[in-house]
């Protein structure tokens, strides 16, 4: 049967040809005669495939060698944890920029292990009572930031909200270290990684499935690290054992190895972002020529390029576009429950003729209703 359109946020499309390669090695490995998911995590057939993720990352991401490349497993999520609980010593605080739902999580957890601020928020009040909503990235000049904060933390595109820093803060700017929830828009353009203490990005958006997350850091920020917590949320623990040190998730490791093979063979983080920003500006043009009818909520300097959300005039007629949808072989449409609405996430495997079937049945749907 033909291949979903699928604009899920995440697990989200991956390359057909990752797949293909998954599925035509499931049983025999490069003639091992068993699947890699059958190898043990500290043999040489497994170490290939894991050396060579961490090397395409390394090489995609264009990481320093003074950083770390780090596969953990617990998501993002559990990044929020081991953010504080790694860089954020007694006594300090850490300064959070919040910008959607995720950036809010990332805060709340801090507040668990130690002291955080909240250095910016762009949240405004939402149509239910106590319900807020992110309409944008704040301005430069609304951060207030402490100049003797742990840390800064920031989440570089929010997929529940469809908003992404376009660029971000200098060093002039935010002068402490700088740290960045990159889930949703990690390899899906070029970075300076350097700008960052540390990264940290779940996979099942970009680079592969979920169940594992990568974490760019840099050595002296790892090697810096509390010692007073269990030796397994350590990221020196990970660090000195090359992200072996319990059994990872060895079949996500391999599935981000073919996909890393094809954003390398479609011209790494610069052919993602060309790729990426044809996509948005086809949908986006859609979305304007008929604003009158699908109304995109997103301050236009921060729209994002990964989740792109919009209304239409009735919550009646958003079901009906997204069953409709459906029909047609597109997925993934409905938005958030928090917030509601459409959202298509146009994430680096979802095609350029995948927008433009979309962008066929938004036209159809919105001359029907």
């Amino acid at each position: 049967m033909p291949r979903a359109h699928n604009f899920n946020a995440g697990p989200a499309a991956m390359p057909v040809s990752a797949l293909e390669l998954a599925r035509d090695e499931l049983l025999d490995f490069e003639g091992t005669g068993m699947s890699i998911l059958e190898h043990s995590h500290r043999g040489k057939d497994f170490d290939r495939v894991h050396q060579e993720a961490l090397g395409l990352i390394r090489e995609l991401a264009g990481v320093p060698d003074d950083y770390d490349v780090l596969l953990l497993q617990g998501g993002g999520s559990q990044q929020f944890a081991m953010v504080p609980m790694n860089l954020l010593p007694a006594g300090k605080s850490a300064d959070y920029v919040i910008t959607g739902g995720w950036s809010e999580k990332a805060f709340e957890e801090a507040k668990t292990v130690g002291q955080a601020r909240i250095a910016a928020t762009t949240a405004i009040d939402g149509a239910e009572p106590g319900s807020k909503i992110y309409r944008r990235i704040p301005k430069q000049k609304e951060l207030t930031l402490d100049p003797e904060a742990a840390y800064v933390h920031l989440t570089s595109n929010n997929t529940l909200y469809g908003t992404q820093w376009a660029s971000f803060p200098s060093r002039e700017v935010i002068s402490r270290p700088l740290v960045a929830d990159m889930s949703s828009d990690f390899l899906s353009k070029p970075i300076d990684v350097a700008r960052f203490a540390l990264i940290y990005a779940g996979a099942q958006k970009n680079i592969g499935p979920s169940g594992i997350v990568v974490v760019i850091a840099r050595k002296d920020v790892v090697a810096g690290g509390r010692t007073d917590i269990p030796r397994i949320f350590r990221y020196s623990t990970a660090a000195k054992d090359n992200s072996l040190y319990n059994t990872p998730p060895t079949f996500s490791i391999y599935l981000i190895r073919n996909v890393l093979r094809w954003v390398k063979a479609n011209g790494g983080a610069a052919g993602m972002a060309s790729r990426n920003e044809k996509k948005g500006a086809i949908l986006y043009q859609a979305l304007d020529a008929r604003a009158d009818f699908y109304r995109c909520p997103v301050e236009r300097e921060s729209r994002s390029l990964m989740n792109v959300v919009w209304n239409l005039p009735t919550k009646e007629l958003e079901a009906k576009f997204v069953a409709e949808a459906q029909k047609s072989g597109m997925v993934g449409l409905k938005g958030h429950r928090i917030t509601g609405g459409i959202r298509a996430s146009l994430y680096n495997a979802v095609s350029e003729e995948s927008v433009r079937a979309l962008v066929d049945f938004m036209d159809d749907f919105a001359r029907r209703a």
